[in-house]
């Protein structure tokens, strides 16, 4: 990946002065700075997946068009849903009915508790009249012996009517409180068909058409906000000059020769094995003139610049970081000390001035 853009180069002065066969350095404006490339970026910009499986019913908003958080954007159907959200919707409000006070399951149970309680009061009424009439042997023993059967009867008929209530109403309660689960559930399911945007911002692109069965963790569309960002590409031999708020110049195809200006905000750690590059991300200091996600952009990081550089071409260095000067008495190798480095280009900080000679290599 390994590359120098050279259209940062064409806006500097290039060159050095001199003959021929000898050449001057030149002081001029110089800058080093990494390449990149990739691409804008929309802030948050997401894919919004279905969650469900089903038919795409509708859609609410078209491309480019403006959402808020929130904002339902697809409507997925499935009749198997559908009928589940139905059939606990009903169930809810069968045990919400029932487990009223006035529910006919309540009048029914205290209408036959009042029915009991009456035979209740006449068979000990009737039971105690015999108990009486036995100690006075007005009646026989057997007659003594129904009338009791009856009034215990009657007694244990009125006890288990009053715990079929108090197991009714528990029963009902408990009802309810499971039909309620179950139409939270099925409610939250049915939620998962409409699909809303998660930011404020813009629909980039719709994936799906009306109509189309849509399965779970497919994508349907790209959202975004509407604020932008460079996603750029270093190489990973450039990861240790690349630092956080570093310069970045900008040069978009779309845009002709403008030259935007943006600034480095991350640097990820993790580094693309296949590529060998890492992903750094910048922010805008110019304003695009227009939003569109997905431009393709080149872009020269800043690393370091000087105003006032001496530089010679990388054509005249020899190894060792020497050059060849003419002097009076003829040619001499020089060792120099280098500065900041272009594609073409080296800043000599030491071991020649402006007014030296260098010998261009032939």
């Amino acid at each position: 990946m390994k590359k120098v853009s050279y259209w940062i180069v064409v806006l500097l002065s290039i060159g050095c002065s001199g003959g021929k066969d000898t050449l001057t350095p030149t002081v001029k404006p110089l800058i080093e700075a990494v390449y990149a490339s990739g691409f804008v970026v929309s802030k948050s910009e997401y894919q919004a997946f279905s969650m469900v499986d089903g038919y795409l019913v509708d859609i609410l908003v078209k491309d480019g068009e403006k959402v808020k958080n929130g904002q339902p954007i697809f409507i997925i159907e499935s009749e198997q849903q559908n009928a589940r959200f139905r059939i606990a919707r009903e169930t809810y409000e069968l045990a919400n009915k029932n487990s009223r006070d006035n529910s006919p399951v309540f009048i029914e149970l205290r209408a036959a508790i009042e029915s009991a309680k009456s035979k209740l009061q006449f068979d000990s009424v009737n039971f105690f009249r015999y108990a009486n009439l036995l100690k006075s042997n007005a009646i026989k023993r057997a007659d003594y012996d129904q009338a009791k059967l009856s009034y215990e009867n009657s007694k244990s008929n009125y006890e288990l009517q009053v715990s079929r209530l108090a197991k009714t109403k528990d029963q009902l309660a408990l009802d309810l409180r499971n039909a309620e689960n179950q139409l939270s559930i099925n409610s939250e399911e049915s939620s998962r068909y409409t699909v809303r945007s998660k930011v404020d911002g813009v629909v980039y692109k719709t994936l799906k058409e009306k109509g189309e069965l849509v399965r779970r963790t497919e994508a349907l569309a790209v959202v975004g906000e509407e604020d932008f960002y460079l996603q750029l590409s270093v190489d990973e031999l450039d990861l240790q000059k690349t630092k956080p708020g570093q310069e970045v110049l900008v040069k978009i195809d779309a845009f002709g020769d403008k030259a935007f200006k943006a600034r480095v905000t991350k640097v990820h750690p993790l580094v693309n094995t296949r590529e060998q590059s890492v992903r750094v991300d910048a922010d805008f200091i110019d304003l695009l003139p227009n939003g569109f996600t997905g431009l393709a952009v080149e872009a020269n990081i800043i690393i370091q610049q000087k105003a006032k550089a001496m530089v010679i071409p990388k054509s005249v260095l020899l190894e060792g970081d020497s050059v060849l000067v003419k002097t009076e008495n003829g040619k001499k190798k020089v060792k120099i000390i280098r500065g900041i480095e272009t594609l073409d280009e080296v800043e000599v900080l030491e071991g020649i001035n402006e007014s030296t000679q260098l010998i261009a290599k032939r």
